[in-house]
């Protein structure tokens, strides 16, 4: 069979998780109620940090980030599929896939670089206490932010143009909710090598760059907790990281098992189910864990409901 040009493609499918019909309104009812929770979970949290002064500190400016990009994460694959079940649908436009592809990438690359920025934040805090104010100061958090946005931009472009030059032949159907850039690219009729070099480095350098500061600063934060003399001051200095450490734990182990067995198993339906866990259920459950574990956010979503500041 002979490889049609991207150029001529106008349309994917995307096969979701079910054809039967009578599953139709359980998954719509499913995935809108656990879109709704996190938008409103996520958008609660960054109302309480900007209506609080009390709130105004380095780690809940983090904090209000990660929920923002949670919201624009699901918000990216999410609709789409709602649509596409009530529409009884499975279609979704070549320009529509790609710019799908782009801002999965760079809100999931910047999930994982807040989450590193975090980790700093409470490195500083624990190992450095002295010098916390000076140091994580306004500008440097601003910038922390800033260029972790340009480097997920980036990221996002690279991967994205790498695919706008593959060759897909007449099957077209991505056995996912969403246009996964591995699915997509292993559709192409083309070499696929360079797409591949470029997820491999991307995931590489920047996944695992990510992962190898988080780890690192973690591993000071334990040896100054351990050296604290009295237990309270041990329990005090790990409750202030508790919560970002649960974060980071649910986002990389549901990632990371997630490529894996999809490496182990050529089982695309385990895997549209395995994908989501780190899609849809780690930002939805993000806002619960902050709130559950931070007695500020507690205190300041309750302070918000009743209206004061």
């Amino acid at each position: 069979m002979e490889p049609e040009n991207d150029t001529r493609i106008s349309e994917f499918l995307l096969l979701g998780f079910s054809e039967d019909p009578e599953r139709q309104p359980i998954l719509f009812g499913l995935f809108l109620s656990m879109y709704l929770i996190t938008v409103l979970g996520n958008l609660l949290i960054i109302l309480a940090t900007i209506s609080h002064s009390h709130l105004h500190t380095p780690m809940y400016f983090f904090l209000s980030n990660l929920s923002f990009s949670d919201i624009c994460l699901v918000s990216t694959t999410v609709p789409k599929m709602l649509v596409n079940v009530k529409t009884h649908s499975k279609v979704i436009s070549y320009a529509g896939c790609v710019t799908q592809m782009y801002f999965f990438v760079l809100f999931a690359v910047l999930d994982s670089f807040l989450l590193t920025v975090m980790a700093y934040d409470r490195f500083v805090a624990i190992c450095h206490p002295l010098h916390y104010a000076v140091t994580v100061n306004p500008r440097l958090c601003g910038l922390l932010v800033l260029v972790s946005w340009i480097m997920s931009a980036l990221d996002a472009l690279l991967e994205s143009l790498v695919v706008l030059w593959l060759s897909f032949c007449t099957d077209l159907e991505i056995p996912h909710f969403f246009c996964e850039l591995n699915q997509v690219v292993h559709l192409a009729c083309s070499d696929t090598f360079l797409n591949d070099m470029v997820m491999y480095f991307s995931a590489i350098l920047l996944g695992g760059g990510s992962l190898a500061g988080i780890v690192y600063s973690y591993s000071k934060i334990v040896s100054s907790i351990r050296a604290i003399s009295s237990a309270q001051g041990k329990y005090k200095a790990f409750s202030t990281c508790a919560s970002h450490l649960s974060v980071v734990s649910l986002f990389y182990c549901t990632s990371l098992g997630v490529y894996l067995s999809s490496a182990a198993t050529h089982n695309s339906h385990s895997s549209t189910t395995a994908s989501v866990m780190y899609t849809v259920v780690t930002p939805m459950l993000n806002p619960f864990i902050y709130s559950l574990r931070n007695k500020d956010i507690k205190w300041a979503l309750k302070q918000f409901f009743r209206g004061k500041k």
